[in-house]
């Protein structure tokens, strides 16, 4: 019996991967590797490369391999590109989800983990967000998650398929390790992006917007560590196997931090300048997201183990500190 993680060669994808196989699971990586890579993939794993929106692919793995439950990490997620390209994210995002549930449906894995967002809140009304609270999003991106959660729920409804959709925020760090990291390109993360001008890649951090309504003006997140999520995501994995209902979890710190105050933590940690500029605002942005995590502390017992936010980017400055180029430096 294996966990089919797709998208298992991104970023998170690939520590749930490690936190799944050292948890002694057979784990099955599918991945186009339009963003991931493979070297981020455990080894013992087993890789198969493709694109979830191909039947015949996903065909393909469910038989030849016995998958009992499946977790979705395979969708694109920079807001601002949903914004000029939303068809490009409506086509992977929640086209992909489609013919992944058919396949689902037609050989009876009846589990599913979804990798969502907070952008399905939009412009939150309270903060910290709730579960409950209104999901009116903003930008493509949160819309195709939003509505790749109703036909889970629906597909739940016709077929049985019961899922958890994880809702978080900002995602950070690095396994503690050192083995696996973030790396993207180009880059858009926050904590990555600062990580390359202290290591001198990068001249300045430019910081979107500085009139928010904020405390100083700039964008408040609320950040968690990359393995904390990959803990989520097994407990959730554990509450659907214990007969529990379909459900959605808000995971998140329940602490919001500013660009600002990401940038003063970081050049604590790192001992490095980091000189920063204030640059015009980016589209789709709201003002703050921050989580209300209690449900998912109360029902999965998620205990977040980075709380503080100088481990979280001492985490990640290992990791780009050791694999100056990412992946294509790694030994």
């Amino acid at each position: 019996m294996s966990i089919l993680v797709a998208g298992g060669a991104g970023y998170i994808g690939s520590h749930m991967v490690k936190q799944l196989v050292e948890s002694g699971e057979e784990v099955v990586v599918a991945d186009n590797l339009s963003t991931g890579h493979k070297k981020a993939i455990n080894p013992k794993a087993k890789f198969y490369y493709g694109d979830i929106r191909d039947r015949a692919f996903l065909d393909r793995i469910f038989v030849n391999e016995d998958i009992t439950a499946v977790v979705h990490f395979a969708a694109f997620s920079i807001v601002p590109e949903s914004m000029q390209e939303p068809l490009k994210y409506f086509d992977n995002n929640t086209g992909g989800m489609i013919t992944l549930l058919e396949a689902m449906r037609d050989f009876k894995v009846k589990y599913i983990v979804f990798s969502s967002t907070a952008a399905t809140y939009g412009i939150p009304e309270t903060m910290p967000i709730k579960e409950t609270d209104p999901q009116q999003p903003i930008n493509p991106y949160g819309l195709s998650k939003l509505m790749m959660e109703k036909m889970m729920a629906w597909a739940d409804e016709a077929y049985g398929i019961k899922f958890v959709a994880l809702r978080y925020f900002n995602v950070a760090g690095a396994a503690a390790d050192g083995t696996i990291g973030e790396d993207h390109g180009p880059e858009t993360h926050l904590v990555p992006i600062i990580m390359q001008v202290a290591q001198g890649k990068r001249a300045e951090l430019s910081i979107f917007g500085d009139d928010y309504n904020t405390p100083d003006g700039t964008n408040v997140r609320d950040y968690v560590h990359v393995m904390d999520l990959a803990d989520a995501h097994i407990l959730a994995l554990k509450y659907l196997e214990a007969g529990n209902p379909s459900n959605a979890f808000n995971l998140g710190s329940s602490t919001g931090f500013s660009n600002k105050e990401m940038l003063e933590a970081a050049r604590e940690v790192t001992g490095q300048e980091i000189p920063a500029k204030i640059a015009p605002r980016r589209p789709g942005d709201p003002d703050s997201l921050v989580a209300a995590s209690d449900k998912a502390r109360e029902v999965l017992n998620w205990q977040p183990k980075y709380d503080d936010v100088h481990d979280i980017i001492a985490t990640a400055w290992q990791w780009h500190s050791t694999h100056p180029k990412g992946y294509d430096d790694r030994n």
